[in-house]
């Protein structure tokens, strides 16, 4: 079901519990207070109908359906609507799954679309209802918990990230499958650009919160607290950043150690062929000289020699040990 919770907030307290959203609709309209929709995956006839009962534009309607949007901030006359990119770490697979969270903010309404499992805004709306005067703020205090709950869970993105970082860097100086670890790499900085994408832009949305702060009314104790949360993006801004310089590092140093393997090895198998090209020749030489005596022609210089045989030998030897003086003195033995 799409409707995850509705409900209806008078001086930060709860009026009972609505079962649909027409029932939402008639208590705000009853007793004039916040109404706070929350909706996974609606379908356009849901949409529909939250669009009607608060006026939200159709543009917005329509990127809140379709989902795929970029972080940003727009304001359609008294609503404000924010696309957010909630993040999770996910420890079986190491990798940062991220979501979609659509949200419409205006004088007496928030409603918001979630694409995926995060965040968990559940346990926004008990951490507000559990703080009914900072609920009574309005609907800018539901909008700053939203937002504080989507920074709170880029902080274990940031520490698996990091830790992630850090095995990589004990992998470069150790034993490892090279293709393997500069994937890893490759892979991992796709993560880390996706989180950069996903958090820069928040800075810039909270801050233009901030500036309309004074103009639309908003509390001075929310616009501190939304402070606080712009503090936190840059934080996870920063180390996002400093990430990406250090898996750009680690994928240079990796790229360095391949090749100076690469050499390595090819240094080894140029000395082998120079020993075996060494060998290959000192048994050459007295296998051309045997062969030249072995031919068994009927006339052949000191075939009625004497020394023939000996001299023959003493020229292999002689060859073989000539050849090897001069292959050592070129270091190819």
């Amino acid at each position: 079901m799409a409707l995850i919770d509705s409900a209806v907030y008078v001086g930060g307290k709860r009026l009972g519990a609505t079962v649909d959203l027409e029932e939402t609709y008639e208590l705000t309209r009853a007793h004039g207070g916040i109404a706070w929709i929350g909706l996974y995956r609606p379908t356009l006839d849901e949409l529909q109908s939250v669009a009607a009962e608060f006026d939200l534009h159709e543009l917005a309607v329509e990127d809140a359906l379709k989902g795929r949007q970029r972080s940003k901030l727009e304001r359609f006359g008294e609503t404000l609507f924010l696309a957010l990119r909630p993040a999770r770490y996910i420890d079986a697979t190491e990798t940062v799954e991220f979501g979609e969270l659509l949200i419409f903010v205006g004088p007496d309404f928030v409603v918001t679309v979630r694409h995926a499992e995060s965040p968990d805004l559940r346990r926004v709306r008990e951490r507000l209802e559990a703080e009914p005067e900072l609920l009574a703020l309005g609907p800018e205090a539901i909008l700053y918990a939203v937002l504080d709950e989507v920074v709170d869970e880029y902080e274990p993105v940031v520490a698996g990230l990091e830790n992630d970082i850090d095995e990589i860097e004990d992998q470069l100086f150790g034993a490892s499958d090279d293709d393997a670890l500069t994937r890893r790499i490759y892979d991992l900085s796709s993560e880390v650009i996706a989180f950069q994408r996903a958090v820069q832009p928040l800075a810039g949305i909270i801050e233009a919160l901030l500036k309309g702060g004074d103009r639309y009314g908003v509390d001075v104790q929310l616009q501190r607290r939304l402070r606080d949360v712009l503090d936190h993006v840059h934080r996870a801004s920063e180390r996002a950043d400093s990430f990406r310089a250090l898996l750009d590092n680690a994928l240079q140093v990796q790229s360095t150690l391949v090749t100076r393997r690469m050499t390595v090895v090819s240094v080894e198998q140029n000395e082998q062929i120079k020993r075996i090209t060494s060998w290959a020749a000192i048994l050459f030489a007295p296998t051309l000289v045997g062969t030249v005596y072995g031919m068994n022609f009927r006339v052949m210089p000191e075939l009625e020699w004497t020394l023939g045989y000996p001299f023959a030998l003493l020229l292999m030897l002689l060859m073989g040990v000539g050849l090897y003086i001069a292959f050592k003195a070129k270091r190819w033995l």
